[in-house]
């Protein structure tokens, strides 16, 4: 079965080193050291227009978890359906309740609004904090998610390997597995053949320095140690390399 990559990406910019590096299929984000957040409809028109890949976009109002209040969902929902109105191949998003499991009303509305579009529902990291990744891989399944990314609830997916195999033996034929987190040209190709997954997804992160970021007594950093002056981006050749690694 033919194995995709997908590129994670938190601008323009990122995208067109994806795509350089050979990537069919990105998930478009913003704020990508917040986990990812929502990217604007700039940043998507550009890449529709002047790029040949297939764009998940990221649909996330804010940092932290995924329990999320009416505003933050009318947000989301409103979100969403320009996305998809401006091309959008899909949607990433995920929903749980206070007590870490599948919000089923809210995912069913996304879900709703996605379908009728004839895009493609990707639930993401969300699921790797739910109380019972089997329940909810089925609740999941039920609702009539296409696919779901994951780390196997687990800080990395090769820390996770052994819930992603399983989850793709008993769940593979039903929804797509996407995994994700801590994934490179080193590991991928182990990966994929211990767990029997096609479809893996990293960030292929390199980082820039930007002089402007920090003086004595102000600091816009996010970055730590050597580069806590430096953003990140998505290394074209790192991608390249990635997607030899797994031929």
């Amino acid at each position: 079965m033919k194995r995709t990559v997908e590129i994670c990406c938190g601008s323009y910019e990122d995208a067109v080193a994806a795509v350089s590096g050979g990537a069919k299929r990105i998930e478009l984000n913003s704020a990508l050291f917040m986990g990812g957040l929502t990217p604007s409809l700039g940043t998507l028109r550009l890449v529709k227009q002047t790029l040949n890949c297939e764009v998940i976009a990221m649909v996330r109002p804010r940092g932290a978890g995924f329990c999320y209040n009416a505003v933050d969902f009318q947000v989301m929902m409103e979100d969403a359906k320009l996305l998809l109105e401006n091309g959008a191949d899909g949607i990433a998003f995920g929903f749980l309740t206070k007590n870490r499991d599948i919000n089923i009303d809210k995912t069913k509305e996304m879900l709703t609004l996605i379908h009728s579009f004839h895009k493609q529902a990707v639930f993401h990291r969300a699921f790797d904090c739910c109380n019972d990744s089997y329940q909810a891989i089925e609740q999941l399944i039920t609702l009539g998610i296409d696919r779901i990314l994951t780390s196997g609830a687990q800080a990395t997916a090769i820390q996770g390997s052994e819930l992603i195999k399983k989850l793709q033996e008993r769940y593979g034929k039903q929804i797509e597995l996407l995994a994700g987190s801590g994934i490179n040209a080193v590991n991928a190709r182990e990966l994929i053949e211990e767990c029997g997954i096609n479809q893996i997804h990293s960030s292929c992160k390199e980082w820039i320095s930007d002089p402007t970021t920090k003086t004595d007594m102000v600091s816009y950093a996010y970055g730590t140690g050597a580069f806590s002056d430096c953003y990140d981006i998505v290394d074209a050749a790192k991608v390249k390399a990635l997607i030899e690694s797994i031929q």
